[in-house]
């Protein structure tokens, strides 16, 4: 799998000290060729592990949790989207006032699209010191907000809602 960046056909354009742009070289011919071995390659191999980031595992938790959800749900949760953000917005007014940061957000349905269910990646893990406890994390607050949606209870949403710990 490679990267969008190393297409022959991408160039970048610097701008020159003299106010115009010099001409562009393709992006392949600029990468470092060290005592000529070759062109570089992936750091770490789509196989192994510690090729998917933090963000990726966080993304994979909540479409888990979400999907779980709707497996037991179904039709109350079509055209529910789950979106996940680094921080909540004002979080600076937040932390200045002493209040907790939210984890999450629900945001009604409008006239254009359906409703939205956010998750602030960020401030979960921060709450969090293992890894088993985040996917258990992601998941009561995925439960929370779709029971905030729905209008029920968060323990009649999910039956292994906050029985975990």
């Amino acid at each position: 799998m490679q990267s969008s960046h190393q297409d022959p056909g991408f160039t970048v354009r610097l701008a020159d000290p003299a106010g115009g742009t010099s001409q562009g070289k393709s992006f392949r011919q600029r990468r470092r060729n060290r005592h000529g071995r070759g062109l570089r390659g992936e750091l770490m191999l789509p196989t192994l592990p510690g090729y998917r980031t933090r963000s990726d595992r966080f993304d994979d938790f909540v479409l888990d949790s979400a999907q779980r959800l709707h497996d037991i749900w179904g039709k109350p949760l079509d055209g529910v989207r789950f979106a996940v953000e680094e921080i909540p917005p004002g979080l600076e007014l937040l932390v200045a006032d002493g209040t907790p940061a939210p984890m999450g957000a629900y945001t009604p349905a409008t006239a254009e699209e359906g409703p939205v269910i956010t998750l602030y990646r960020r401030v979960v893990e921060h709450a969090c010191s293992s890894r088993d406890e985040l996917q258990d994390l992601v998941h009561d607050v995925v439960v929370e907000r779709t029971a905030e949606m729905l209008g029920v209870p968060p323990e009649s949403l999910d039956p292994v809602y906050r029985r975990r710990y």
